[in-house]
């Protein structure tokens, strides 16, 4: 016979991190909450899940009741439990995360009193652990330039190879060595030319678009020692 066990069943929250490049910073969406607990501090933007719904679903519907927000590609980031994580009890938290190459126009929503972008290097105090996912999300979007294209998903869809060094730089936090920088992203073979230049004071700038058929693991992994 089945030993009878008591189960608890934590709530379930969908919270979605994005960035974006604005004013030479890499700066991230918050919302001021308008409800306790942490009433008037900012937090990323997220909510419960329902039982009737996914939870990518989840994390769509609340981006767009607390920023208006919507049609975002969403990647799932981590899952955070800890038993104190949350004043009200048991609630467990799946993270989202996503690029967006220009800051998109925000308001807050019913749940939210204000909706705006913050540098990452000048947040307020945040409600809740979301400045520990917050800091997760960073070190994975750092980590994710050493292997993958995500850099340009910050970037328009023509840039020179200028945009995209000085993208990594904020992104990465340091300077990188322009000749071997180039050297490398040239070689990965992930990148095509426009045949459009970007005029300006001095010789014009050849503008290239990742190349859709190129295959971004491995081929930019390393672009900076």
């Amino acid at each position: 016979m089945a030993r009878s066990t008591q189960y608890h069943y934590p709530a379930v929250t969908a919270d979605v991190i994005i960035f974006t490049l604005r004013d030479n910073d890499l700066q991230v969406l918050l919302v001021q909450r308008k409800h306790p607990p942490f009433e008037g501090r900012w937090a990323i933007p997220g909510g419960f899940v329902s039982k009737d719904e996914s939870l990518e679903a989840a994390a769509r519907r609340e981006l767009k009741e607390e920023t208006g927000v919507h049609d975002l590609y969403l990647e799932q980031l981590f899952t955070f439990g800890d038993p104190k994580r949350d004043p009200r009890g048991r609630v467990i938290t799946v993270s989202y995360f996503a690029l967006v190459p220009a800051p998109l126009a925000v308001k807050a929503g019913s749940d939210a009193s204000n909706a705006r972008w913050w540098p990452v290097n000048k947040l307020p105090a945040l409600a809740f652990d979301h400045a520990r996912i917050l800091n997760y999300a960073l070190q994975r979007l750092r980590y994710k330039l050493e292997y993958t294209a995500a850099g340009f998903q910050l970037l328009p869809p023509a840039f020179s190879l200028t945009e995209i060094q000085t993208a990594y730089e904020i992104i990465l936090g340091e300077p990188l060595d322009k000749r071997n920088f180039r050297r490398r992203i040239l070689q990965g073979n992930i990148l095509e030319e426009t045949g459009e230049f970007m005029l300006s004071r001095g010789r014009p700038a050849k503008l290239y678009r990742f190349r859709e058929d190129a295959v971004a693991e491995v081929k930019t992994r390393r672009l900076f020692p």
